[in-house]
């Protein structure tokens, strides 16, 4: 038994909100709201300008494109740019809701994620009656791709650390580590917006991409290396690396369900995200399924295993498709 922060239950929203805003690479408005949607269903984006009555659950198995955002898709659906809409709802504890999109992206807003806590905050969080399931980390396991390291370790919470390093002084190396929670997130992360060298957005334009990207919404590392071309300059000092730390949120969300451990990432983006991801899948012995309980004589939150069968191929539509074994209560 012990006792932790996450809330035991799942969430939805109460009430649907809407937004609209500019695909960054598209530059195509795009119209979004999220729904509530019953437990144990997730969180799915559905494409309203297609003939999509199924949608695309955001697991990680769908993920198809990580090269300048995270796109997962299902057969000829697509959904890009998906990780700061993700980081939102894990960093408010939102389990399931669908998300309805007229358009092949989510809107970029303002380049961070503080746009979809403001929404989801109007939208109020409406507790379930069916218990979170969380995968918890039970021994280190570590990951590395070229200069990326990633490494998790056990830990009763959910902490994220990360470091970047920049060859330029403007940048330099930075770190930043955060026990996440709902107030800390919507305060110290959620802000923090999307970046890239002034030559590098001019590239992405030549190539037709990066259509709907300006100065609202991604912050311009100017030529010489020494201050950006935003007008309003950083919204934190670091505010480089707490972007990072924002995706790294986003992407471990595709995981389909909260994560009880460390994390710490070096250097790394949405493609050592994703090989992280399956890597940690496939290493059984690090970890364990389990589902958050309470009892009547106290608040103490108790984790009871869940079976692990197949649990390669069952790993992503586990949390909410699998039935669970019957489990006993723990006496007062």
């Amino acid at each position: 038994m012990t006792s932790l922060s996450l809330d035991p239950y799942q969430h939805t929203i109460k009430k649907p909100v809407s937004c609209y805003g500019v695909g960054l690479h598209s530059g195509i408005t795009v119209n979004l709201t999220i729904k509530p949607a019953p437990e144990n269903s997730g969180i799915r984006f559905f494409r309203t300008d297609l003939d999509d009555a199924n949608g695309i659950p955001a697991h990680m198995d769908k993920i198809v494109d990580t090269r300048l955002a995270t796109t997962i898709a299902d057969k000829e659906m697509y959904v890009s740019t998906t990780e700061h809409i993700m980081a939102a709802l894990q960093g408010t504890g939102v389990d399931n809701v669908n998300i309805e999109l007229d358009s092949a992206e989510v809107p970029i807003m303002d380049g961070s994620a503080g746009p979809f806590v403001l929404l989801l905050k109007r939208a109020g969080l409406k507790k379930q009656k069916a218990m979170r399931k969380v995968l918890r980390i039970t021994k280190e396991l570590r990951f590395t791709s070229g200069e990326t390291t990633i490494k998790i370790l056990p830990y009763e919470g959910f902490k994220i650390s990360g470091e970047i390093f920049f060859e330029n002084s403007f940048i330099n190396k930075q770190t930043y580590s955060l026990d996440v929670n709902s107030e800390k997130f919507a305060n110290e992360i959620s802000r923090a917006r999307t970046f890239g060298y002034v030559e590098q957005v001019e590239e992405l334009w030549a190539n037709g991409l990066a259509q709907g990207g300006n100065l609202d919404n991604v912050i311009a590392i100017h030529w010489n290396r020494k201050g950006i071309l935003n007008e309003g300059g950083l919204r934190f000092s670091d505010e480089f690396i707490r972007h990072k730390v924002l995706d790294l949120i986003g992407d471990l969300a595709m995981m389909g369900c909260p994560i009880l451990g460390h994390v710490i990432a070096t250097r790394s983006g949405h493609t050592q995200h994703l090989g992280f991801m399956k890597a940690l899948v496939e290493a059984h012995d690090c970890w364990e399924i389990v589902e958050l309980k309470t009892d009547n004589c106290n608040h103490d939150v108790h984790q009871l295993p869940l079976p692990t069968r197949s649990i390669e191929k069952q790993l992503y539509p586990f949390f909410t498709n699998q039935p669970l074994e019957t489990t006993v209560p723990l006496p007062c």
